[in-house]
């Protein structure tokens, strides 16, 4: 008796049912996601201001915020040693021009006189040549003059083009050195939108994109844009690569420091898309179950996966059209095993 029972128990788990699993075709189709980031609109030119001459900032007439259009004075810096420079300059130049006076006047004499025969052609010679010193005296003074009226000009910064001030480094009372920044302006035109983005998507992204910006504070407020500058290098802090996305004709709507959203395709790529339930793994590699369709028993396929999505997985290579590939009921499988597909609501 007990070894009739030994063979009944063998017999039932010899007919062991076949696991029911629900099944989907494999499909090639054109895989090209849209990702989103967000980043910042920025200007495009950055100007940044400084003093020609040094000295000691007397007066500063603008702060951070601030427009500016072009030739506004900005700040002023004490003209005393500018001013004085001017008068020595305006001194030497009277100076060199009387002197001038004297050797023409010498020169005419000369002149006179060897026509005559009263002098000698050496003193001639001396009264021509100290004609042309005193002539270059007289240019150069005048070129020092133009110096000092123009570094006088100088102790005033004015905005070379109109903007908005976005950084300044100075207050009043501050002894600046000559190319010292002393406001940074943002010029008006059209702004760039600013992002920091993975390495991987820039190189999944075909070349020159569309973009689309969205004011992420109104998203109804929307540009279309180009991308005009990729960084060379990686951020060594973030990993990220910085890209400027250009936005032509930027709506008032995105001031300076806005956030923003880009949206972007990736490059077009040919893909199986499959629910998330069929992926398993193998020796530590990404599989699904396939189903052979003529026993219908399974088998581990290692598969490459392209991207992971909300629900779904999406395997650029490991498969091939027309296969079967379990979806829902992989927990229970084992190689070889049988299976019963479950048939599917249309």
């Amino acid at each position: 008796m007990a070894l009739l029972a030994g063979c009944q128990k063998q017999e039932a788990a010899a007919a062991r049912q076949p696991v029911l699993v629900t099944v989907a075709k494999v499909e090639i189709s054109v895989y090209a996601p849209r990702t989103s980031l967000t980043g910042v609109i920025a200007a495009r030119t950055l100007n940044n201001l400084a003093f020609r001459v040094g000295g000691r900032v007397a007066e500063r007439l603008v702060d951070v915020g601030q427009h500016v259009e072009t030739g506004d004075v900005l700040a002023r810096i004490d003209p005393q040693e500018q001013e004085s420079d001017l008068r020595s300059a305006q001194a030497d130049l009277d100076a060199a021009q009387a002197q001038l006076t004297q050797a023409s006047a010498a020169f005419d004499r000369q002149k006179t006189l060897l026509a005559q025969g009263f002098t000698t052609r050496r003193d001639y010679d001396q009264a021509d040549q100290g004609l042309k010193v005193a002539q270059g005296g007289v240019q150069a003074a005048q070129s020092a003059l133009a110096n000092a009226r123009e570094n006088l000009g100088f102790t005033q910064l004015r905005a070379a083009a109109p903007g908005v001030i976005t950084a300044r480094a100075v207050e009043a009372g501050q002894v600046v050195q000559a190319a010292q920044t002393v406001f940074t302006v943002a010029e008006d035109g059209d702004r760039d939108a600013v992002f920091n983005v993975q390495e991987t998507l820039v190189v999944r992204t075909p070349p020159d994109p569309p973009v689309t910006i969205a004011l992420v504070s109104d998203p109804a407020v929307k540009a279309a844009g180009k991308v005009r500058e990729v960084s060379p290098a990686v951020d060594p802090a973030s990993g990220s690569i910085r890209v400027k996305v250009a936005i032509p004709g930027t709506p008032a709507e995105m001031p300076l420091g806005a956030a923003v959203i880009g949206t972007v395709g990736a490059r077009p790529a040919q893909a199986v898309i499959l629910p998330w339930q069929a992926l398993t793994s193998s020796e530590g590699r990404p599989a699904v179950w396939v189903v052979d369709p003529a026993s219908r028993a399974v088998s581990v396929q290692p598969v490459g996966v392209l991207a992971y999505e909300s629900g779904n997985i999406v395997i650029d290579e490991g498969l091939e059209p027309g296969q079967s590939v379990v979806t829902a009921g992989g927990q229970l499988l084992i190689p070889g095993e049988t299976v019963e597909i479950a048939e599917t609501s249309p």
